[in-house]
């Protein structure tokens, strides 16, 4: 097997004509980095795996389609892909841990572990008193969410956001009702 071309033009070239030794190159250059990026985030090897094939092909199809700017690093664009699609997996549903009704405390503010259970109580007693304060979008939201158990994508096309908003939205609604429970348990 050959080397990759360091001139971007001709490792283009080489993805539009499918050189295997090339992109198997790329491939084998690029996967240990992107492999160490996803076990550091949270990840393991056949994740690493699946999401940078995943990647490679979308990488390739671009250049194929002429996506990619002139003069772009490949093997930067490669992990760029590669690297936004393990973040959208971190962000999907099927990987996003929700509560139980149960453990919503776990929204309060930081516990110490040795907190008393009457004080874990009146944190309970500030939520859900917060959770009446929210407007209605708020606490419809966060329902959905930590209660129903609902997806950001089925969220989003019940509130009609996309769901980058969506979780926008639930986040600053998170943070609306910290401040409030925080206020509401501060002042009794």
């Amino acid at each position: 097997m050959g080397k990759i071309p360091k001139n971007t033009d001709q490792l283009t070239t080489a993805f539009k004509n499918n050189d295997e030794n090339v992109m198997q190159k790329v491939y084998q250059n690029i996967f240990p980095k992107f492999r160490t990026y996803v076990l550091n985030n949270s990840g393991a090897e056949v994740q690493a795996k699946d999401v940078f094939q995943e990647a490679f092909i979308s990488c390739w199809r671009n250049i194929k389609e002429d996506k990619l700017a002139p003069n772009s690093n490949v093997e930067g664009y490669l992990f760029t892909i590669a690297k936004n699609k393990w973040i959208d997996h971190l962000r999907s549903s099927n990987t996003m841990k929700t509560m139980a009704i149960d453990s919503f405390s776990q929204l309060s503010l930081v516990s110490e572990e040795g907190e008393k259970k009457d004080e874990k109580e009146a944190q309970l007693i500030a939520i859900r008193n917060a959770l009446k304060g929210l407007k209605h979008n708020c606490r419809s939201l966060l329902n959905l969410f930590y209660f129903e158990r609902k997806s950001m994508e089925e969220i989003s096309k019940k509130i009609n956001l996309s769901p980058a908003s969506a979780r926008n939205q639930k986040y600053r609604c998170m943070e609306k009702l910290r401040a409030l429970s925080y206020e509401l348990k501060k002042n009794g």
